[in-house]
């Protein structure tokens, strides 16, 4: 979220002009952000997808997967996917965090006034939210389907370069983005949970406040606001999104009968009913609360040790855009 804020209060929304060089800090944050903390819950993914896909693990917990998994195949197997984890979403973390604040910005401009901006907010948030993620989901796809193949058929290659050069050889470009419209199924609700449920989560929070008492929070009430934030947003995100990753796994695994993609995802939905797309959940929403809640705290800091301008805030508050 961003630090800087200056009440709006004119008919006008009065926004500031973002650099190419303040797009590439917001780009370069939330790469960074989003590869650090998806890189270190790769363990966690590892046992995750094992549980989605192989039936030997469907009925196991969090623990007792790894300690599964550690007892076939060798602790380095937790680590099973990291290059393919970390370049992925390195560059679709920049790309959403940066889309992010360009749509958003760019909403706030098209509604044409702050209180128009302030009523419409939720959807400007959702909007925002889903542009950003569907560009940054064509740099994705490619990469998650090389670790999902990795993660799911042991011995398939030894790691990123040659999963993904195996991946596109035997199957092609239409392999490659085969989890296309699954992932966006999967990514564009995540990302809905993630920044809409963390803007209102903040409003909720700052509304309680004074203008005064808001403008000199101490950094452990700040911090303590950004972590509550983001795990709410986390468990959010990951009960909206959890279905479509489950069949995204499926897809990927090249399970179900052939035909359109919808198709497919349909027969396999029918299949695997309200507990099976929902297999992995707890684990799923732990490690997703971590993830959020993280790439806020970093994404945060990262701008501002790049010196990069506040994003732009809306909030319920005096009929006000917050900058």
């Amino acid at each position: 979220m961003a630090k800087g804020k200056a009440h709006v209060q004119s008919s006008a929304v009065q926004l500031p002009q973002f650099s190419p060089r303040d797009y590439s800090s917001f780009f370069f944050a939330g790469a960074l952000c989003c590869t650090i903390t998806h890189g270190a819950m790769t363990p966690i993914d590892v046992v995750k997808t094992r549980i989605q896909v192989n039936p030997a693990y469907a009925k196991k917990s969090m623990l007792s997967g790894a300690r599964l998994v550690v007892a076939n195949e060798g602790p380095r197997a937790l680590l099973t996917g990291f290059g393919p984890t970390a370049v992925g979403y390195f560059v679709q973390g920049g790309a959403k965090f940066s889309g992010y604040e360009f749509c958003k910005k760019k909403a706030v401009e098209l509604v044409g006034s702050p209180e128009a901006a302030v009523k419409y907010r939720t959807a400007i948030y959702l909007g925002s939210a889903s542009v950003a993620e569907f560009f940054a989901d064509i740099l994705l796809t490619p990469l998650e389907a090389t670790r999902i193949r990795l993660v799911s058929e042991r011995g398939y290659a030894s790691g990123l370069v040659t999963g993904f050069t195996r991946l596109a050889r035997e199957g092609g470009i239409r392999e490659l983005y085969a989890g296309f419209i699954p992932i966006l199924f999967k990514q564009i609700p995540y990302a809905i949970g993630q920044f809409t449920v963390n803007e209102l989560c903040h409003e909720l929070a700052f509304r309680s406040m004074s203008y005064e008492t808001r403008s000199n929070l101490t950094p452990a009430k700040k911090f303590s606001i950004q972590l509550g934030s983001g795990v709410v947003a986390g468990f959010a995100a990951a009960i909206l999104s959890q279905p479509a990753d489950t069949l995204l796994s499926q897809i990927n695994k090249e399970h179900g009968p052939s035909g359109s993609m919808f198709h497919r995802l349909y027969v396999l939905a029918r299949q695997a009913g309200p507990r099976g797309l929902f297999a992995g959940l707890g684990p799923r929403m732990i490690m997703t609360a971590g993830l959020v809640s993280g790439q806020f705290l970093l994404y945060g800091a990262i701008k501002e040790a790049l010196g990069a301008p506040p994003g732009v805030e809306i909030h319920k508050e005096e009929s006000t855009v917050v900058l």
